[in-house]
């Protein structure tokens, strides 16, 4: 069974095309607009088996908040669609990853019901063009669009692109987890309402 969708989102800020397979092989071609938002959309991908593809013109004459922001919602819509009704799925999952002297928990429920709670204390604002903060922006996004709750917790970490990498690695992993079929339960939804 393949679960994959498309997503296009324009507007006066960017104009975005998103296609994502849930439990591909991790190939991804990312065009962000940014390398660094690149490197980690391409780490998410590698590390939790998406297939991803990418390509954002955004207004980046102004700054990157707008594509990271957009980005999260087409990423956020195309798991939304890509899953359906939910049926089968692990629904709940976590992950710890290691970055060298950084370690990143990420813990998630695809539960319908969207919220972020963000704890990642980064040492610098910048990581050469890219804004840090942005990357709560587009978790932020996500969440409110997929319908996930996700907690990011940065543990510990010096060097900023090791911990931000540790968490878009977790945040893969976990979500590969939460998305793949429970063979125990394949056919039910995940909850004792009986809809997500």
């Amino acid at each position: 069974m393949t679960r994959s969708a498309s997503v296009t989102r324009t507007t006066k800020e960017t104009d975005i095309k998103l296609e994502l397979v849930i439990g591909g092989d991790g190939s991804s071609d990312i065009k962000s607009g940014d390398g660094f938002m690149d490197h980690m959309l391409t780490l998410f991908a590698r590390h939790g088996l998406f297939n991803l593809t990418l390509e954002c013109k955004g207004d980046t004459h102004v700054d990157f908040h707008h594509s990271a922001e957009d980005i999260g919602i087409c990423l956020g819509q195309a798991l939304k669609k890509a899953l359906g009704d939910c049926r089968g799925i692990n629904r709940y999952a976590f992950s710890y990853v290691p970055m060298d002297e950084s370690l990143a928990r990420v813990c998630l429920d695809i539960a319908g019901r969207p919220n972020l709670v963000y704890s990642v204390p980064l040492t610098d604002r910048k990581i050469n063009n890219f804004e840090c903060d942005l990357a709560e922006d587009f978790f932020k996004a996500f969440c409110d669009h997929s319908g996930a709750t996700v907690h990011a917790d940065l543990i510990r970490g010096r060097n900023s692109h090791h911990s931000l990498e540790a968490v878009f690695k977790a945040f893969g992993k976990a979500l590969s987890t939460a998305c793949a079929i429970n063979s125990a339960a394949a056919n039910e939804v995940p909850s004792t309402k009986g809809v997500l």
